[in-house]
């Protein structure tokens, strides 16, 4: 038998078929025995294959089907090993709050160098737009202009007004979306406001810290009612690129891509090498210096939490 995984709670993932039967299954002994270097073998999102033990619904994964794209986070603040968070994805979309709680532009930047290593389109979505009056409006859009200059596709929701409900509804339509960001954004709140029938898990922002409350446990698949699927992710705070060589950084961000091979240096990471053709481009403000310091970030291996 053959189906998708969609969801992995760490020893038992539940793979639907494509009739649409859901089967409790676990791995087959030596799948842990070939050295993966993630602390998970299969992920949700992966295609596979299983046999049904005798007399039981419960099945066994004995194939993983290669994976057109997956995407990756540290195992943990601590660990070098990696987490596969999802596969096989059509596209990924950050849910950002500029505020209450906060996404910083760093966190923002580097889930898009993970995105643009790992092929998948990636999407911003500005969540609580209603609570961006006044000042951070203005903040808001001048962070929208700066990202579509890029060439990175922007929306803005609010589940208080409806505004851009129907645009990320259209984004989502017959798609294998990823959706993460961290905890207190709105995923749920969004993903039951699309789609009633799911019910996801909700909880308020602490006063105190002004941070989400973990909703999500475990990465988890659901159908969509109006076609796709989508992939609700536990709050995360980091994205650990530790497959990366220094070298490839500058590939990763689109801006940059136009200037590399003009540096006077093969071998320039475009940090302080004489006649770098990514620099020049900061200075002229071709790039911008917010973009720049998370290119320095991702270099230096500083991890950005908030």
């Amino acid at each position: 038998m053959e189906g998708i995984v969609i969801k992995s709670t760490g020893s038992w993932y539940l793979v639907r078929t494509e009739s649409g039967d859901i089967h409790p299954c676990r791995l087959k002994g030596k799948f842990r025995l070939k050295g993966i270097k993630h602390t998970n073998p299969i992920t949700v999102g992966d295609n596979v294959a299983f046999e049904l033990e005798i007399g039981s619904d419960n099945g066994v994964i004995h194939k993983l089907y290669e994976r057109k794209n997956h995407i990756i986070r540290k195992a943990n603040n601590m660990s070098k090993q990696t987490h596969i968070i999802a596969s096989n994805l059509d596209q990924s979309l950050l849910i950002i709050t500029l505020a209450f709680p906060k996404t910083s532009l760093g966190f923002i930047d580097r889930f898009l160098v993970s995105a643009e290593a790992y092929h998948i389109p990636a999407i911003l979505v500005f969540n609580k737009i209603d609570l961006m009056q006044g000042e951070w409006a203005e903040i808001v859009d001048e962070t929208i202009q700066r990202y579509q200059k890029m060439g990175y596709v922007c929306l803005k929701t609010s589940t208080l007004t409806g505004e851009g409900i129907n645009a990320l509804k259209d984004t989502l339509t017959n798609k294998i979306s990823l959706l993460s960001g961290h905890s207190g954004v709105g995923k749920s709140t969004l993903l039951n406001y699309i789609e009633p029938a799911l019910d996801l898990k909700t909880t308020v922002i602490s006063s105190y810290s002004l941070k989400g409350q973990h909703t999500t446990t475990f990465a988890e698949m659901h159908p969509l009612s109006f076609g796709g699927y989508i992939i609700d992710t536990p709050g995360i705070r980091e994205f650990g690129l530790v497959d990366f060589e220094d070298a490839e950084v500058s590939h990763y961000f689109k801006e940059m891509q136009p200037y590399i091979g003009n540096c006077k240096f093969n071998n320039c990471k475009h940090i302080n090498e004489p006649e770098c053709a990514i620099q020049a481009a900061v200075n002229e403000g071709a790039i911008s210096i917010e973009r720049f310091s998370s290119y320095l970030s991702i270099l230096s291996k500083e991890d950005i939490y908030e």
